[in-house]
Order: structure tokens, then sequence, then C-alpha cells
């Protein structure tokens, strides 16, 4: 493989939204190919690089930007984890596209170019290999994200935005003091560099490395939401236009594959008495309060984009609580319930956002669960009656569509059989109950299956609410583009929940990976490169 292919997901968004910006909002056609030939670029660049980490002994695949060596120069690292999810980011992007193209990007300037560097963003979070290059990422990602937030304008979503924008103006403020700090006691920040030299730090400097690690860690569960850091999370996700809330989905994941990824590389098992299992503890705990938050909330949501929302909080705790456990099996189970539920979740914020309304004005959309009815418009729900006895006899295919595909999201939210999210949950929860679970692991069993029981209740509520209770509901006209979408995502669940088994072996073997970092370590820094 060249070396080379490791940089291209971070240079293809990066060139693309440069030439979008060149040639200007009014040659429409010409930026929606560049969007969508980039989009597909993303993906198949991301199969190449995940077939080749895969491959028959290999460890990772190294990018030394200068031939610099790794522990004083930039370098990109890609392994099983980042290309996973560099190729979730492709996907995910590529399936959202048909929906933007249709009313959504519209209502503001300047989305695609705004997609692409958020698409840069994130995958050179997932491939960078030193905490300094993550930082960069990180802004660059946020910095889309704030135009993408406030797409549309409007009060809601301005105010939303601005709150949006001022936690994570802080979250990056505690990214940097935390950075300075691990700096300025090992003198690096590359990451496999820091798992070389945390077992070595002296007594005297330990704790300054652990209050880096704590002020990164904060900063990071700001960005996946942990009860109390995640009250902005619903409010903002409702407010923004459903494909931005649909791609902010993936985004609560980048703050889940950082804390996976340093917690099991840096202090794991071979970071020394002192630091192995460092901040373990809280993670799972701040999970299982993170689940219960959800929980709450989403019993209490009237509105579909903020239900959604809750599914996200709930998702991001499942995933901390299983991060904390740090047991091979259970980081497996864990990574298929990332796909998995981002993939569904998205879903879900296209579903609501076309039961919101006609799309006609989008300043101040309400995803409310009451009866509404908007004057002067005629009723989509017409041919659902017949004259004489007002028996149902002909569903409208937009509305069948809508339907069905709010049932499969709420049965892939909940978890429940047959589809790919009862898999999912069953591979994470089912490691939790071995005699070697770490305690704390039967509180988080029994609260994510407490939550899935939750969002059948939550979910059931609102379809009948929508679908049934008033007939006189009004269904926007739901374009072809837009089912598209939805479809695709769907339609790679249910992809998933036939082809399971491969999957499912590279996630093991992606755990074991991780649970053994001897192999990135030494792909990064070569034994003649280890200094002390």
């Amino acid at each position: 493989m060249s070396n080379h292919l490791i940089i291209a997901p971070i240079v293809t968004p990066l060139l693309v939204a440069a030439l979008q910006l060149l040639v200007g909002e009014k040659r429409r056609r010409t930026v929606l190919a560049l969007s969508i030939a980039s989009c597909v670029a993303l993906v198949l660049l991301a199969a190449a690089l995940m077939l080749a980490v895969s491959a028959d002994g290999a460890l990772a695949a190294v990018y030394r930007l200068g031939d610099w060596p790794a522990r004083f120069g930039i370098v990109l690292v890609a392994d099983r984890l980042s290309a996973l999810m560099v190729l979730l980011t492709g996907v995910l992007a590529l399936a959202l596209l048909p929906y933007a193209l249709g009313r959504w990007q519209h209502r503001g300037g300047h989305f695609q170019p705004l997609l692409q560097f958020l698409l840069m963003g994130l995958n050179g979070a997932f491939l960078t290999g030193d905490l300094f290059n993550l930082f960069v990422f990180f802004e660059v990602l946020l910095a889309a994200s704030y135009g993408l937030a406030l797409h549309g304008s409007g009060a809601r979503r301005v105010s939303a935005g601005l709150h949006y924008i001022a936690v994570n103006l802080i979250a990056s403020m505690l990214f940097l003091l935390g950075v300075s700090l691990i700096f300025g006691v090992t003198g690096t920040l590359n990451m496999a560099a820091l798992a070389e030299l945390i077992p070595t730090v002296p007594e005297r400097t330990r704790a300054l490395l652990h209050a880096g690690a704590a002020l990164l860690g904060v900063a990071f569960l700001i960005k996946t939401a942990m009860w109390p850091l995640g009250f902005w999370l619903p409010r903002t996700y409702a407010a923004a236009s459903p494909a931005v809330a649909a791609m902010f989905a993936l985004m609560t994941k980048v703050g889940i594959y950082v804390l996976l990824r340093l917690g099991l590389l840096l202090f794991g098992d071979g970071a020394g008495p002192a630091s192995a299992h460092f901040g373990s503890g809280w993670m799972l705990w701040g999970g299982v309060a993170t689940v219960a938050a959800g929980i709450v909330g989403m019993l209490g949501a009237r509105d579909l984009a903020r239900l959604a929302g809750y599914n996200v909080l709930i998702s991001s705790g499942t995933l901390l609580g299983a991060i904390g456990l740090q047991l091979p099996a259970v980081t497996a189970g864990a990574l298929a319930y990332l796909v998995i539920s981002t993939l569904a979740i998205a879903a879900f914020f296209l579903v609501a956002g076309l039961l919101a309304s006609d799309g006609d004005d989008d300043t101040d959309d309400s995803l409310s669960l009451e009866p509404y009815e908007q004057p002067g418009e005629a009723s989509a729900n017409e041919s659902l009656y017949a004259q004489e006895d007002e028996r149902p006899v002909v569903i409208p295919a937009p509305i069948a569509m809508l339907g069905v595909s709010f049932s499969a999201c709420a049965l892939l939210l909940a978890g429940l059989p047959p589809l790919s999210g009862f898999l999912a949950k069953f591979a994470l929860l089912a490691p939790m109950l071995d005699d070697g679970a770490r305690p704390g692991a039967g509180v988080l069993f029994a609260l994510v299956v407490a939550a899935g029981f939750c969002t059948v209740i939550a979910l059931c509520r609102a379809g009948i609410q929508i679908f049934w209770v008033e007939p006189e509901r009004i269904f926007p006209k739901v374009r072809l583009v837009e089912s598209a979408s939805i479809a695709i995502l769907l339609g790679l669940c249910l992809l998933l929940t036939v082809l399971v088994e491969r999957p499912l072996r590279y996630l093991r073997d992606t755990a074991g990976q991780l649970h053994a970092p001897a192999g990135y370590i030494h792909a990064v820094l070569p034994p003649a490169q280890v200094l002390p």
C-alpha cells in the first residue's frame, strides 16, 4: 500500500472545499458534482485503507510528513479502528448528501464547502498520531460545525447555535491546557511515544500528567455529552437542520474514539501501577449517569428532534460505560453498537425532519408531537378515508414510507430483534455477565436494558400520536432524494443484520488490537527510534 493513501481522506475534502469556494454558489451543479465525487472518493479510499490495515500481519500504516522521526514530527496513523471510523464518516456523508440536495442546502450559504471541511476535520481526528494535531483537526471540524449549526438562520437556531459555540470554546480551552501539561511533563505529544514514556514518568511529576489527562478527558467528555456536561446537546441538535443533526450524530463519536484510543494506549495495563486504568471508573459511572439522564429526557420529550437528541445521549452513555469497563469482548460489542446507533440515529433525524413541516420555512421548525394543522393548505391525508364510512382504505406511498422508516428506526434504537440493533446490543451486553467483568458492569447492563424498554415506550407513544390519533394531521411532501437517504441508512443496517459474521470478526480483531497496543507503538516507533 502506498503510504500516501493515509493522507488522501484529509486532502480530498480540503481540495474539494477550496474548489467549491472558487466556483461559487451560483454554479450549483458544479458544486454538487464536486461534493458527490468527494464523498464517493472518501468511501473508496476508506475501504482501501480498511483492506490494507486488515491484511494478515498488518499492524498499522504510518505516514510521516517530511520524513521526520515520529516523536518529533507530524505523523498520521491508520489502524483497524481509525480505518473503521473513516469509512463510517464517508458512508454517512454519502448517504446524507441526497437529503441535503433537496430543500435543505438552499436555506443558507456555503453548505457544501462547510460539509467538506467538516469531513476533513473528522478524518484528520481519526487518523492523526499526535495530540497537537488532534487539537488542530478538532478545531477544524468545530469551526465547520459552527457554520452548519447556524445554517438556515432563525431565532431558535441562532440561540442554540451560539450556546453550542460557547460550550465548545470552553472545551477547546480545556483541551489546550491538558495538552500543554502533558507536553510539559513528557516533552512529546506523539501518542505512541507517550505510551512508551508514561510508565517511566517520575512520581513527582505524575500528578501533573494525570491533571493534564483529566483536563483532556473533560474536553472530550463535553463533546460526548456525558452528564452533567451534555445539557447543550438535545437543544442544539433539535434546532439544527435534519441533515446537519444527522451528521452531528457522528461528531459525538469523535470524543468516544479519542477516549477509547487514549484510554487503552496511554493508560492501559502497560502504563504502570500508578497510571493503569486512570479515569476508567469515572467513565463507567459517568456513562451510567448519562444513560439515566437520557432516559428521563426521552420520556419527557414532546418533539421528535429532542427525542432523537436524547437517544444520542443514551448512545453516548452506553459507549462511555463500555469503554470504562476496558474488556476486549465489551469493546468489540461497543464498536458494533457505535456503528449501528450512528446510522439509526442519523436516519431518525431525517425522518423527524420530514415529519416536522412541509419544508417551506425552516427558520423555526418545531417537530412537535402535538396535533397541528397548517391553514390554507390541502391535507395530504384526504385519500386515507372513504367518504361514506370514514374507514381507512388507502395509505399514500409517502406516508407509508415514513411509517415504515419510523418503525425501523424504533426497532434499531430500542435494540429489538430481528434487526442489527439487537445483534449489536447483544454483543455489547453478553460479556458484561461474565465472571471477570468489573464492578459496575451489572448496573450498566440493567440500565441499558431499561433504556431499550423506555425507548420502545417513547417511540410507540410518538408513532401513535403521529400516524393514528390525528387523521387530520398534514404530512409534508416527500421528495425522492430525501427518501433515498433514509433508505440507504436503513438499508445498511439491514445489510449488517444479514452479513453479520465478517463485520463482527473485524470488530473483535480491532478490539484485540486496541487492548494490545504494542503493535501500534512499534509501527509508529521502530526500535531504532524509541528514545529514553
